[in-house]
């Protein structure tokens, strides 16, 4: 390799984002993410990228096989997870809503779809429908016919649009619903969080069975209003409360005496919050106050 050519290292850097995009809609853990992208350059260290026409679409091939075969042991653990399982929340920077596509496919909605696919459908679905590979291409990387990927992405799409709700990315006005969502939890005002939340408003929890938290969905306006009245009252000690984007959508990260207690998640559609999540599970919070760049551009 000449010294103008760019290193196994540096390509890989190159595409690292959209390698980590995909693999975590394939997955839903960033830990797990990390992980396949840790395999994934291990198996490309070992290739000289000279010989290689497209490293992009060899490193995509790589990891997408890499996360199918890890999202088909992780399925079998999280049929045994205690509670409510939610995927692993990544800080998002505000511009992938302008990505109407990426913005929707990160989101804790949509990955909660997502899970309910077989790890084939997840698969095909995330490399087919948002990243726009064509189905020869789907194909070779998730080592099927195209015939088989065609009818998987028939059944997949199917599943997602039964069951998707409407996504609106995060917003100026989505940021101010938050903040009053705040001053009308730290006051007591059961009203003024009512006021805010759609009728069939649902909070979900995951505590992963190493903290206190509801192992069942809260639904309703009142009654989710009265489960974040109770948080908002709770011994956290000298807490603070930062506004962020995490999933492409508003986020609070919850701390006591400057530890990450919790991260809560606002799904907001028309000017009304229809879904609250909790991520409590401290196995889920050790970088979600990290950055991650985002990609859906292979070419």
């Amino acid at each position: 390799m000449s010294s103008s050519e760019p290193s196994s290292s540096e390509i890989f850097t190159e595409h690292r984002p959209l390698l980590f995009t995909i693999v975590y809609e394939i997955l839903g853990s960033k830990a797990d993410t990390e992980d396949v992208l840790q395999d994934s350059y291990i198996r490309w260290s070992q290739v000289d990228p000279t010989e290689v026409d497209n490293p992009r679409a060899y490193l995509a091939r790589i990891a997408s096989r890499l996360a199918l075969n890890n999202l088909r042991t992780a399925q079998r653990r999280r049929e045994d997870y205690p509670g409510n399982w939610l995927p692993e929340p990544i800080q998002t920077a505000s511009d992938v809503s302008d990505d109407a596509v990426l913005a929707e496919s990160v989101s804790i909605a949509m990955l909660l779809v997502l899970e309910t696919l077989s790890p084939d459908e997840r698969a095909v679905f995330v490399l087919h429908t948002v990243f726009g590979y064509t189905f020869p291409e789907v194909a070779d990387m998730v080592g099927k016919t195209d015939v088989a990927v065609r009818q998987i992405a028939h059944r997949a799409k199917a599943h997602v649009q039964a069951r998707r709700r409407r996504f609106q990315p995060e917003s100026r006005t989505a940021t101010e619903i938050v903040e009053k969502f705040f001053a009308a939890a730290t006051s007591g005002d059961i009203q003024g969080l009512m006021d805010l939340m759609s009728p069939d408003v649902v909070e979900i929890s995951d505590g992963g069975g190493h903290v206190s938290a509801a192992r069942r969905p809260v639904l309703g306006p009142e009654r989710v209003a009265r489960f974040v009245l109770g948080i908002a009252r709770g011994e956290l000690a000298e807490p603070t409360f930062e506004l962020t984007t995490c999933n492409a959508q508003p986020a609070m990260l919850v701390r006591s005496r400057g530890a990450l207690e919790f991260v809560l998640l606002f799904d907001i559609v028309d000017n009304v919050i229809q879904g609250l999540y909790a991520v409590l599970n401290p196995e889920k919070l050790a970088t979600a106050h990290l950055s991650n760049p985002l990609a859906r551009e292979r070419d």
